[in-house]
């Protein structure tokens, strides 16, 4: 495996981590539909929480979250409208993004961006 690939899952396994620790429960990880992927899906409070976990060795060219393009969140609505219908879920759904850098000490920082977007935003 790459080493960026390797620096996704810790990544993605902090951010699960974290939700946790939060209070959420972790329902699914790398859940797919076609080419579209889900990073993690999470409930608290009786809603669904579509997390996209964004990670980058260094903040120099963009941030994490400016890497959510618009036709990104449009796969990621997708493979939730799939999940939704998979599970008979009809539950609130909201989409974040957490993004993990390392700080200037290169310790692992989490930035949870809470409501990132909107399935409307997609559009």
């Amino acid at each position: 495996m790459a080493h960026h690939n390797d620096f996704g899952k810790i990544a993605e396994d902090l951010a699960a981590d974290y939700l946790r620790k939060e209070g959420y429960t972790i329902l699914a990880r790398n859940f797919r539909f076609q080419k579209a992927e889900i990073d993690i899906i999470a409930e608290k409070e009786d809603v669904i929480i579509i997390v996209e976990v964004k990670a980058r060795s260094t903040d120099a060219f963009i941030l994490p979250q400016e890497a959510v393009t618009k036709t990104k969140m449009k796969s990621i609505v997708s493979a939730a409208n799939h999940y939704l219908e998979e599970t008979d879920k009809k539950n609130e759904v909201r989409f974040d993004i957490i993004s993990v850098l390392p700080d200037e000490k290169r310790k692992l920082s989490i930035d949870h961006i809470i409501d990132a977007f909107q399935a409307l935003d997609a559009n």
